[in-house]
């Protein structure tokens, strides 16, 4: 184990590109978009650590250009809820047990990789699946997305360090545990950003997540999920499923291990 009282990063907000004419960040977006427009890719469900498919699937379409397909996404059974809840079970125990460091180095270079190699890409992707113009991408899937990282971090050893009184006769101490079974987090179709922080704000103070994005939401959902693999989030820790909305959420909630839900937007989001 770890020795040490460990300081973070000061956090700071990310700096928003310009996408002027001739700079390097334009012609990067420029490229990732025309290659993810051209392609048809299928994103699977993520559980524990591992892509699943499944025999039904919906095609994925740019808000702005209904009529064309970005690929399709695999939708979940009652069969893959079952396995994301299992995967996330065993996996708790050993998360809750990592050190709160290594869990904040994780999302710390998760946001690193956004503000570097996945920047044109989350937001090329946001372009597409949510129809924002390059400006409002880079200010949601890539500033806010990375400040709600680094912040995070920030904020969990601000709690960490609120701590009960004590006297010289007693030395009282209050030690910060996750939830004892699993979260799910249900984000909403508008913001990459809230797409990525709901799960990975859970995960970061050791629990265990089921997430779920809006179908709407999906293709710019997975380069998400790429980022939180290259950044080293372990298997089972954060599982991707989509499928219909209230057969997941009536399996999920209905679980005796469900111990936190984390979502944003309205009835209509939450069915969606």
């Amino acid at each position: 184990m770890d020795k040490g009282v460990f300081s973070v990063p000061k956090p700071h907000n990310e700096p928003v590109k310009s996408y002027a004419p001739g700079t390097p960040e334009r012609a990067a977006v420029l490229a990732a978009y025309n290659q993810m427009y051209h392609q048809s890719i299928e994103v699977p469900l993520w559980i524990n650590g591992q892509e699943v498919r499944t025999q039904d699937t919906q095609s994925m379409n740019p808000p702005h250009d209904h009529q064309h397909s970005l690929g399709v996404f695999h939708k979940a059974s009652k069969k893959e809820v079952k396995q994301a809840i299992d995967t996330a079970l065993s996996a708790r125990e050993k998360w809750a047990q990592t050190p709160w460091e290594q869990r904040a180095a994780i999302f710390l270079r998760a946001a690193e990789l956004i503000a570097g190699p996945y920047r044109a890409r989350i937001n090329a992707a946001t372009m597409l699946a949510q129809s924002k113009t390059v400006h409002q991408a880079e200010i949601d899937a890539a500033c806010e997305f990375i400040d709600f990282l680094r912040f995070n971090v920030a904020y969990m050893t601000e709690m960490y360090q609120e701590q009960p009184h004590s006297t010289a006769e007693t030395w009282n101490r209050l030690e910060y545990r996750p939830l004892e079974g699993f979260v799910y987090a249900i984000t909403p179709f508008n913001f990459t950003a809230i797409a990525g922080n709901l799960p990975s704000s859970a995960a970061l103070m050791g629990n265990v997540v089921i997430w779920k994005p809006s179908d709407a939401q999906v293709f710019s959902a997975q380069v998400v999920l790429d980022v939180f693999k290259e950044a080293g989030v372990p298997a089972g820790v954060i599982n991707m499923i989509m499928g219909d909305p209230v057969m997941i959420t009536q399996e999920l909630l209905s679980h005796p291990d469900f111990s936190g839900l984390h979502f944003t937007g309205s009835t209509d989001v939450f069915k969606n």
